[in-house]
């Protein structure tokens, strides 16, 4: 067993699955990002060398694996390689391409096991659970079907293998090709292995449309590349919600007990993933996510937000702890559910409306912003106008400690900001003023609370001593111009007292599981904003280069990074740490014009 989070995404926007380096599907919740790990290896330790929750084609005489993303696709090929020479090639995909009109991405995971050189000798062992690791699956079967039963879904897996095989984990030589299709309780009509190299062709055809249409930066294009399939294989295409990460639990460090559940949608972590698609010219996903964002907010009573919905939108995520499965590395506690729903988090305006704005100001949106959406927004100013100097739990999401964050401060004056822009556009001059009276009124007030002037830094709350990495984005909000000394001061601040190595903190205090531990990335993808903003490009440029080369093997990026280890840990993968890969690259890259 190797828990560890060198693993590979694949998924198709409705599902995702995460396979470590042997090809061991270790997770993958049906039948969507936040339901029922029926593959849940990462948090389980195998039992005798061998659990449950997991599907494995497991090689007899294994000495090698290696294993790749085909180019521009969410595509993964797992080789591995016999102590006789024999080779074993498995593809994996979750199918998404347009058929009939719209976009088929079924529930569904395919696994095409190809023999390369020699006899290899295969044994697939599939084992799913149900009920977060509590129970297994009942089992019924066909000639070429197996049935996994649960009280809430029924997974069917089609092949062209013997089921018996499969059933009793009998070892088979493999003598051309094998196909394995997890889907719905669904008959499959066609030859199977004929249907998964069609859809593997129609898949492989459909990812590199969509990044053949990305406008990426001169320098770092693979990797930019790869964090954008990414951060769109964390977006839920049925209502247009971003989820956090795929996982739950995954410790930020060691036996630290800040086991949190990402699957879902955090309005804050939603609008830098939408700014950075938007940067991209990824416009279709930056409106599914509007309009599920415009639905939440229309649900809203008084224009109060919450922090955190469900996919489906949703604003009930109750967390709880569960003990059927001993947690990533055996570090529980597990939970389900979010208690940050309930919290008090005042940045969600500025957030929303910052998010919202591009439907009115981007030309190539479908469907433009006008007077009846500004009109649907304006509750949401007031409700900034009105907590913008009340205690809330901030960016961080502290759970016994409220102060008045400077951050979320900032982030209600970003909102009336932009509706006093959005006004000005549209043609409404009082409604313009008005809200830029409320802007001006709100910076007043954070530059006389927020700023030390034994520090010569704004701080983390109002009247306070200490600083957060939060601050780092004053100057990204539009709060602050980038040659404002306040803004170069700041970071100098930020500098002597987060900066840890190669890495920020988000901050140095305890909390309420005492002083963190490892390095939150996208902190240092923000401190890399502000370098690049005041021209010290050079240190950035190392700083990036750093990062780039804490990804796993695959590019991608968990959460946080132990500083002196460079181990990732947290939920994966992030959509935070990707979205900040992007936004540093096209700050940092050439030009096109001026690099040949």
């Amino acid at each position: 067993m190797n828990n560890s989070l060198d693993l590979g995404l694949i998924g198709n926007c409705q599902i995702g699955a995460l396979i470590d380096e042997r090809g061991e599907l270790v997770w993958c919740c049906v039948p969507r990002f936040d339901g029922d790990p029926v593959f849940c290896s990462l948090l389980r330790d195998h039992e005798d060398g061998r659990g449950a929750g997991y599907c494995i084609v497991e090689l007899l005489d294994q000495v090698d694996a290696k294993q790749s993303y085909l180019p521009n696709t969410a595509v993964l090929v797992t080789r591995l390689t016999d102590s006789h020479g024999g080779v074993v090639e498995i593809t994996d995909f979750a199918p998404r391409f347009h058929q009939y009109g719209r976009m088929y991405m079924p529930v569904m995971i395919v696994r095409r096991i190809r023999r390369l050189h020699g006899s290899p000798r295969i044994c697939v062992r599939t084992r799913p659970v149900c009920e977060f690791g509590k129970s297994s699956c009942t089992v019924t079967h066909g000639s070429h079907h197996i049935r996994y039963v649960a009280p809430s879904w029924i997974l069917r897996l089609t092949t062209d293998i013997s089921v018996t095989a499969i059933l009793q984990e009998l070892p088979f030589f493999l003598e051309t090709t094998a196909t394995l299709i997890f889907g719905p309780d669904e008959t499959i009509p066609d030859a199977v292995g004929e249907l998964s190299h069609r859809f593997l062709e129609e898949t492989l055809h459909s990812w590199r449309d969509w990044v053949r249409d990305l406008s990426i930066p001169f320098e770092w294009q693979d990797e930019v590349i790869r964090a954008a399939i990414t951060l769109k294989l964390n977006t839920f295409q049925d209502t247009g919600a971003i989820i956090a990460a795929m996982t739950t639990s995954i410790p930020e460090s060691a036996h630290s007990g800040r086991n949190w559940d990402y699957r879902y949608c955090w309005l804050r972590d939603s609008y830098f993933v939408v700014n950075a698609l938007n940067r991209l010219s990824t416009t279709n996903t930056m409106e599914r996510y509007l309009n599920y964002l415009i639905n939440v907010v229309a649900g809203t009573p008084a224009g109060r937000l919450q922090p955190v919905y469900g996919i489906d939108g949703r604003g009930r995520l109750e967390e709880c702890e569960i003990d059927s499965l001993p947690g990533f590395q055996g570090m529980g506690p597990v939970r389900i559910g979010n208690q940050a729903c309930q919290q008090i988090q005042h940045d969600v305006y500025g957030s929303a409306i910052l998010a919202v704005a591009h439907v009115f100001f981007d030309r190539r949106m479908a469907h433009r912003g006008g007077l009846p959406l500004f009109t649907r927004l304006e509750p949401l100013g007031e409700m900034a106008i009105t907590v913008f100097d009340s205690p809330d739990s901030g960016p961080w999401e502290t759970r016994n400690t409220m102060r008045v964050h400077t951050f979320s401060s900032v982030m209600c004056w970003a909102a009336c900001d932009r509706l006093a822009r959005i006004a000005l556009y549209l043609g409404l001059p009082d409604r313009a003023a008005y809200w830029r009276s409320k802007a001006d009124r709100i910076s007043e007030v954070v530059h006389q609370r927020a700023w030390n002037d034994k520090k010569q830094s704004f701080v983390s709350f109002f009247e306070g001593e200490s600083l957060d990495a939060s601050l780092l984005l004053l100057h990204d909000i539009g709060f602050l111009q980038a040659d404002d000394p306040r803004f170069a001061s700041t970071v100098s601040a930020i500098e002597r007292e987060l900066r840890n190595g190669s890495y920020i903190y988000r901050y140095v205090e305890p909390d309420d599981f005492g002083v963190p531990k490892n390095a939150f990335v996208v902190c240092t993808f923000w401190y890399i904003y502000a370098l690049a903003a005041l021209n010290r490009t050079e240190e950035a440029r190392d700083l990036f280069a750093n990062l780039l080369a804490r990804r796993n093997r695959h590019g991608l990026l968990a959460e946080h990074i132990d500083p002196q280890t460079g181990a990732p840990w947290g939920n994966f993968v992030q959509t935070y740490s990707m979205v900040g890969l992007i936004n540093s690259a096209i700050r940092l890259s050439r030009r096109w014009d001026t690099a040949f």
